[in-house]
């Protein structure tokens, strides 16, 4: 379905937004017409998941009107969107982990009869949906709590695709998704698209917006900087307009020498998620680790780190012949080892405490005398951080939980740079970081390398991991699947071992 400027479905038009300490919006104008992918793209903290929580009722404006079909529209909260048609799939996983994924998928439209629930229609009609968004192989039944997070966000995007709406914001839908799952997503898009649903796109992935979009709203610092057609647009100059300046390509570039042996894990075993996996990690170095959704990658994170129990398997550090007795988390950290973790809201941050107190988690007695916290340094440290990382906050006294989910991710990092250990795993660090940051993150790991730190890198984003790696270890349902060297790997080889297991 063709649109065109007489077919707009919702106007925005002078929205303001202020938090404490932060004017989230200020003036905002967007238009969104039926049938059309408008994407909303800007640096972390430019205003984009406030503006969509505003238009589907979640949050409320200051000041400004929305029309939606002609006629105003000031939803008081999120049922009420919803009910005129608006709807919201978020960046920030909004499932019951107890229930199961079909009852997730059709929480608000269970069927029932005499007030019994007719699990066999909700798992027929479960399947239908999670089938379109590439779950088949996962049971209706299954609780979402055993899902890793990048198969939750398939659930969250099953169930948003599964109601009929008139508008559809999707927040950084494909952050912890592989490229095969986005192709399904965007298909599902296309699909709305051609019964005239107008959709609202939030993504960092540059080159996905261009792809799927049809116009580009570039947001900065609260206000809207440019509306453009996508078809005139290129990854360039997406980048100078979100960030008013260019980056430099040089900045992906790993450099370094690798060093002694950091990090020997072998035989590591936990169920059918892990399955007799072993390597080297070395000082200096950046080791990569690719991987379909459900291959292991996180498991095999966590099990290093102690946060789960193995069942066979030894973690030998820096050298040494004798096992690291690794049973908890508590004793990876003492022994040098950091995991900043893939869900950042649930394993990795307090949200109600303030930034300072979450950065300095990690190393109280940094910020200490005789027991007694100094509020004093642990703000300065707190604000070091805060600065390197450019977090976007009023100050380390703002809760954490009012950051934008970007902000939130660099306090994750924040506080194990902190701690300064001599292993830092990171699981999906760049998942909902705009491009500056990530240039920033990029440059950060490369610094840390230098220094001599030992960093496993787990990505979704292959493109990421060829850019910044200094060798790559593919992990295929629970195993190894091979591992590459920078000057020796291609594209399509790493691909085809991430499918070798499942073929």
């Amino acid at each position: 379905m063709e649109s065109s400027a007489n077919d707009v479905l919702l106007s925005v038009t002078g929205i303001d937004r202020a938090f404490p300490g932060v004017q989230a919006l200020s003036r905002v104008c967007v238009d969104l017409r039926a049938g059309e992918v408008h994407a909303l793209v800007g640096e972390n903290g430019a205003g984009k998941s406030t503006l969509t929580r505003i238009i589907a009722g979640i949050e409320t404006p200051d000041a400004g009107e929305m029309y939606l079909d002609g006629q105003a529209y000031r939803p008081g909260g999120r049922r009420q969107a919803e009910a005129a048609g608006v709807r919201m799939v978020m960046q920030e996983l909004n499932l019951i982990s107890n229930l199961s994924v079909a009852e997730n998928i059709f929480i608000e439209r269970l069927p029932s009869r005499l007030g019994f629930i007719g699990y066999k229609a909700l798992n027929r009609a479960a399947r239908d949906a999670m089938d379109q968004v590439g779950l088949s192989q996962i049971d209706p039944s299954t609780p979402v709590v055993s899902l890793g997070v990048g198969q939750q966000q398939m659930v969250e995007i099953a169930a948003g695709l599964s109601r009929r709406c008139r508008v559809l914001a999707l927040d950084e839908p494909t952050a912890s998704l592989t490229d095969s799952e986005v192709e399904l997503l965007f298909a599902q898009i296309n699909r709305l698209k051609a019964d005239g649903v107008g959709i609202l796109y939030i993504s960092h992935r540059i080159e996905e917006v261009l792809q799927i979009a049809d116009r580009v709203t570039v947001l900065r610092d609260g206000t809207v900087v440019a509306t453009r057609v996508a078809a005139e647009l290129d990854t360039d100059s997406v980048i100078r307009l979100m960030v008013g300046r260019d980056l430099d390509p040089d900045a992906l570039s790993p450099g370094g020498q690798r060093g002694a042996l950091a990090l020997r894990v072998a035989g590591l075993r936990a169920g059918e998620r892990v399955r007799d996996v072993s390597f080297d990690a070395y000082r200096g170095e950046i080791l990569g680790v690719a991987g379909l959704m459900g291959s292991g990658r996180t498991e095999t994170m966590r099990l290093i780190f102690g946060a789960d129990r193995r069942e066979a398997g030894d973690i030998y550090l820096h050298g040494s012949d004798e096992p690291a007795p690794i049973r908890r988390p508590r004793d990876a950290v003492r022994l040098g080892i950091a995991l900043l973790t893939e869900d950042r809201k649930e394993q990795g941050l307090f949200l109600p405490l303030p930034i300072r107190a979450n950065v300095s988690i990690t190393r109280l007695k940094g910020v200490s005398t005789l027991g007694w916290l100094d509020g004093a340094r642990e703000r300065a440290v707190a604000e070091k951080h805060v600065g390197s990382l450019d977090v976007r906050c009023s100050s380390s006294e703002q809760a954490v939980g009012q950051l934008s989910g970007g902000n939130q991710q660099k306090v994750v990092i924040a506080k194990w740079l902190y701690r300064d250990c001599d292993i830092l795993i990171f699981d999906e660090p760049t998942r909902g970081i705009d491009v500056g940051a990530k240039f920033e993150i990029y440059r950060m790991l490369a610094t840390l390398a230098r220094q001599g730190k030992a960093i496993l890198f787990v990505s979704s984003d292959l493109k990421e991991l060829m850019a910044i790696s200094h060798r790559i270890m593919v992990l295929s349902a629970g195993r190894v699947a091979g591992t590459f060297a920078r000057d020796g790997w291609s594209e399509e080889q790493i691909m085809s071992a991430a499918f070798s297991e499942y073929v």
